[in-house]
């Protein structure tokens, strides 16, 4: 059984094999730059003092600032944060994201504390990060992770800001914030969206589909989501919209199932209600959440946590595409099970990079101290209407309101970030399959993914001169 730091060196050393690189420098790329661990002492509500584990790696400084995200977990240990820090230079290479990869935890279980507790853990762990010169808009960027999101990100955009007064870039410390604090819009449903968009671009590849068995596009394919937290509701979301058939979803306590689909607002809403999906209204209730990977369909989406899919169950499980949206959902075990099966797995360290891919615009935004669109909206506006108004003069016919309203409309901040997040997924997908497509001895689209990230770190490294 491997470490998930082991098993992300275990699929990179896969992949090394077919690059150019010196050993030497395949060991940096490999390598944990830099690590910070810390521990700290923070007063709880009732008078006792507890001692706080936390970390944050910075994998590669190869492109500045570094960037990852910070997650609150009961599980969080040095092995996952190097991991994960590791996945996020590999990342942010293969979308096109100018930083390194980082990423930082904190040991608590968020729903052990008050508001006020994990007020005060978090602004401790960002005075200890800013101590050590961890944190900063050209040095080191977090963002939210499991167990945070915008309310823990405004505290350390806060405390950054109070401890380096004067800062104009002080917003871009970190990302992830609250819109009225530097946040962009479209940041939410990121990570989800964009797993949409590469699961399509793949279904869109017609090759592919052909050795798969399937039909091209995503229309009518049949979905099983793991996980209706922040990603996983957003996964399901997009792919019913866009006429997939999301048959089934899973959580912690048990999955809901029915064949003709799930509508996954109203499972939210209903969980929300009674703590659970059981007894969710016609749907088949199925105990153990494994259990719903295991079902018949065309595209599994594990949205939850690392190592679901090992040695033990990828025999079992019948899609025939795999999404993975959450970090590490399956073990290199079940890799080379899904090789052998011919089952397609499209990797997490690119697809779901939309909330750093998102993050970028964001920070981009509070160096820039604009929001998106804001130059430009009115004046496309103005300038579509001329236009319209004069090709109905010269036509004589009318254009409907519908159809006015779509031409003249000028993009918005939403419109944007979604269209640069389109963007970017499409073009890391299809350099992803063109890497695997055209080299028959690349046994998948990880290692193809892997390829791809090493030789854009690589190259990063030789422009810099370190290796000449």
């Amino acid at each position: 059984m491997y470490s998930f730091f082991e098993s992300v060196e275990k699929s990179f050393d896969k992949a090394a094999e077919f690059t150019k690189w010196d050993k030497g420098l395949l060991e940096q790329i490999k390598a944990c730059n830099s690590v910070y661990s810390m521990k700290f002492p923070v007063k709880m509500d009732d008078g006792r003092i507890e001692v706080i584990e936390a970390y944050r790696v910075q994998h590669s400084q190869h492109k500045t600032p570094c960037k990852g995200g910070i997650r609150f977990s009961k599980e969080v240990n040095q092995d996952e944060v190097m991991a994960l820090a590791s996945l996020m230079t590999y990342k942010c290479a293969i979308v096109n994201v100018p930083f390194g990869g980082a990423k930082g935890g904190i040991k608590i279980n968020p729903r052990n504390h008050s508001t006020y507790e994990l007020e005060k853990i978090t602004r401790r762990y960002t005075a200890e990060l800013v101590k050590k010169n961890f944190i900063g808009p050209g040095i080191d960027v977090p963002a939210p992770d499991y167990g945070t999101g915008e309310r823990e990100m405004s505290w350390i955009v806060d405390t950054y800001a109070s401890l380096k007064p004067g800062e104009i870039d002080a917003a871009g410390c970190v990302t992830g914030k609250p819109i009225t604090q530097g946040g962009v819009y479209g940041r939410k449903e990121a990570t989800g969206l964009g797993v949409f968009f590469g699961v399509r671009e793949v279904c869109n590849n017609e090759k592919a589909m052909a050795k798969l068995g399937l039909s091209k596009g995503i229309v009518g394919k049949r979905v099983v989501v793991q996980g209706l937290g922040n990603v996983g509701y957003h996964c399901a979301k997009f792919f019913r919209e866009h006429g997939a058939i999301v048959i089934a979803i899973a959580e912690f306590e048990g999955a809901v199932y029915h064949e003709a689909g799930i509508n996954e607002e109203e499972l939210f809403k209903h969980r929300k209600a009674t703590g659970s999906v059981k007894d969710f209204a016609n749907s088949t209730y199925i105990a153990s959440s494994s259990e719903a990977l295991e079902l018949d369909c065309d595209i599994l989406i594990p949205a939850a946590l690392e190592n679901v899919i090992d040695g033990n169950n990828a025999p079992r499980i019948k899609a025939k595409i795999i999404g993975e949206a959450a970090n590490g959902p399956l073990t290199p075990e079940a890799d080379e099970i899904f090789i052998a099966k011919g089952t397609l797995v499209i990797p997490d360290m690119y697809l779901n990079a939309g909330g750093v891919t998102v993050s970028y615009f964001e920070w981009l935004k509070n160096l820039s101290h604009v929001r998106y669109g804001r130059l430009e909206k009115r004046f496309t506006e103005s300038m579509n209407h001329h236009i319209l108004t004069e090709i109905e003069a010269l036509t004589g016919k009318q254009a409907s309101i519908k159809a006015r309203n779509l031409i003249e409309h000028g993009a918005d901040e939403i419109d944007l970030v979604h269209s640069g997040l389109e963007e970017t997924m499409i073009s890391a997908t299809q350099e992803i399959m063109d890497i695997w497509q055209q080299n028959p001895s690349i046994p998948d689209m990880r290692t193809a993914a892997y390829i791809c990230a090493i030789d854009k770190v690589g190259i990063s490294y030789t422009e810099l001169g370190i290796f000449p």
